[in-house]
């Protein structure tokens, strides 16, 4: 019985672990290093966030395509052949987003970690 105690702690600890760590072909960037890409105009900005979280507060060089969409959206709105790069709240949902993009077909997709609320603390460059 003790066992299996320590088997399912170890499973624990290994799905917590996986949930965060990076997904192979997902770049991740800091708020810093987004301020520098959103001078390449040859890359795309896709905020995940809810239409009215990105009305609250946004960046103008995002375009909003909301998590729940993302696989319906992006092959008609993104193209495959440039990078995208992901920004939600706090990170999560543009992970997650990031993955879908990678299921279909994009190559080069980056998440931004910390999302807005980093953003805000390192940036005043927010639309409102």
């Amino acid at each position: 019985m003790e066992y299996v105690i320590y088997i399912l702690y170890a499973l624990v600890i290994f799905l917590v672990v996986k949930r965060f760590m990076s997904v192979k072909g997902i770049k991740n960037i800091s708020t810093a290093e987004l301020k520098t890409e959103l001078q390449d105009k040859n890359k795309q900005f896709v905020d995940v966030r809810t239409p009215v979280e990105f009305q609250r507060n946004k960046i103008k060089e995002f375009k909003n395509i909301p998590l729940h969409t993302i696989a319906k959206s992006a092959t008609d709105q993104l193209a495959r052949d440039k990078e995208v790069v992901v920004i939600c709240q706090s990170g999560m949902r543009s992970q997650k987003a990031a993955k879908v993009l990678k299921k279909l077909g994009f190559t080069n997709v980056t998440n931004v970690k910390g999302g807005m609320s980093a953003w805000v603390k390192h940036d005043t460059k927010i639309k409102k």
